[in-house]
């Protein structure tokens, strides 16, 4: 099922599960809202009917949009004005449109293993597993000191050429 809002003075169709970008709201990270402003509601190519339809929503967060640069000349003026502007967002995760909610996420599945092989396996796994961890840090170090190449013996500087005795000058 999708519906489509007004929030913002702006529209946005969104269904079940959505994440969306929206002028800024009142409220933090983890509120619920609902946007009571529903102007269309359908579920494929069915239209609903929106008369007391709500969508529900999630705060993820609040944030700041893309920088906008204004710059205003005027030729042989000598006007020049630059500004900017990083306009407020509320980043929302649509939870619910009327009754119909978000499809909750399975769970990755775990694979079974044999009974035998678990204590076993989970033993050799974790030291095998640090092993690479504590490697890791000695070849980013090892990886610093040889990424800069010993420097090049350079040829001694060459010492300034002899001044020529001045010519003797005849009166």
């Amino acid at each position: 099922m999708f519906a489509i809002v007004r929030t913002g003075g702006k529209q946005y169709r969104v269904a079940a599960g959505d994440i969306i970008a929206v002028e800024k709201l009142a409220g933090e990270a983890g509120d619920s809202i609902t946007l009571d402003d529903v102007l269309l509601a359908g579920d494929g190519g069915d239209i609903k009917d929106v008369k007391g339809l709500t969508v529900s929503a999630e705060i993820l967060g609040q944030e700041k949009g893309e920088k906008v640069i204004i710059f205003k000349k005027r030729r042989r003026h000598n006007y020049r004005r630059k500004n900017g502007h990083r306009q407020q967002h509320t980043v929302l995760k649509i939870s619910a449109i009327g009754s119909e909610k978000a499809p909750a996420k399975a769970a990755p599945k775990k694979e079974a293993a044999p009974a035998e092989e678990k204590p076993a396996a989970k033993a050799k796994a974790a030291p095998a597993e640090k092993a690479p961890a504590e490697k890791a840090p000695a070849k980013k170090a090892a990886a610093k000191t040889e990424t800069k190449p010993a420097a090049a013996k350079k040829a001694p500087a060459k010492k300034p050429a002899a001044k020529k005795p001045a010519a003797k000058k005849e009166d």
